[in-house]
């Protein structure tokens, strides 16, 4: 579907803490990085960066990211929420997407909107 996603931030700490609590549920880990960017994704395969970026700021951007069942997208919800995202809608069924729609969803330290799902 797309090889990779990058999203310029403003506090690339703040960022990195955020998806890499919320994302290690969904198999992701950390790849690459340094002052000005980090990678994360499956293992040896960063498919999103972060990029620093002075004055940064979210354009309400949405990602979305596949869970391999339920008990993922919890957790995604829970370590997001933990690491300094904010609440956009808790782990639950979204009959109104489809009847089999399964996702939470933060808000980033950027403003961006982030989902794990479990089509």
């Amino acid at each position: 579907m797309y090889d990779h996603i990058g999203l310029k931030v403003k506090d690339l700490a703040a960022s990195r803490r955020f998806y890499e609590a919320a994302l290690a549920p969904l198999g992701h880990v950390p790849g690459p990085h340094d002052h000005s960017y980090a990678g994360i994704g499956p293992a040896n395969e960063p498919a999103l960066w972060l990029y620093a970026a002075s004055g940064a700021t979210g354009p309400g951007t949405h990602i979305a990211f596949r869970a391999p069942n339920h008990e993922a997208v919890s957790a995604f919800h829970k370590a997001g929420l933990e690491a300094g995202g904010t609440d956009n809608g808790g782990a639950g069924a979204r009959p109104d997407y489809s009847p089999s729609y399964y996702a939470a969803f933060l808000i980033d330290p950027d403003g961006n909107n982030v989902e794990a799902v479990c089509p």
